[in-house]
């Protein structure tokens, strides 16, 4: 499910365009077009609580990952919400997860948010992203124990 405001068609597929060119490049292992994905002064705090500065900090630390930990991996990201603030400012909230470059995509295990801005060029990229591991087990336990804390949309 995506939510965007009408009017807002041509830069929501930018959005999405984006955000598959960047999971392209994760599953190419190319951490200088990963990082291309973000802009100069951008933040990346990954769910371990890693914060990467700028793009090409963000494009060179992934590189390292990408020749170890995450070596032919695919990066998975389905929009679950997007919304507009603005001419050139967007927020998408999304579902995730890493798995093998062979593998059928498994349990979307991670939550992020974008801040996403339309630089001087046109282009829309990552100005901010914050991941967070999903706990499912511990979330349907909150939502059985208090009810009222489950949201209106999953």
């Amino acid at each position: 499910m995506t939510i965007h405001e009408p009017g807002h068609d041509q830069d929501a597929a930018a959005v999405h365009a984006l955000l598959h060119r960047s999971a392209v490049a994760w599953a190419a292992g190319d951490g200088a077009a990963y990082g291309a994905c973000f802009t100069q002064d951008a933040t990346d705090v990954t769910y371990l609580g890693t914060v990467y500065r700028g793009g090409d900090e963000i494009g060179r630390a992934h590189q390292a990952l990408f020749d170890s930990f995450l070596k032919s991996t695919r990066l998975s990201v389905d929009i679950i919400d997007l919304r507009f603030h603005g001419p050139q400012t967007a927020v998408a909230v999304t579902r995730g997860a890493v798995h093998k470059r062979d593998a059928e995509p498994g349990r979307h295990d991670k939550v992020a948010t974008y801040t996403l801005v339309r630089e001087e060029d046109g282009r829309w990229r990552i100005a901010a992203v914050q991941k967070t591991a999903r706990r499912p087990l511990r979330e349907a336990m909150s939502f059985r124990a208090q009810p009222a804390t489950r949201p209106a949309q999953g």
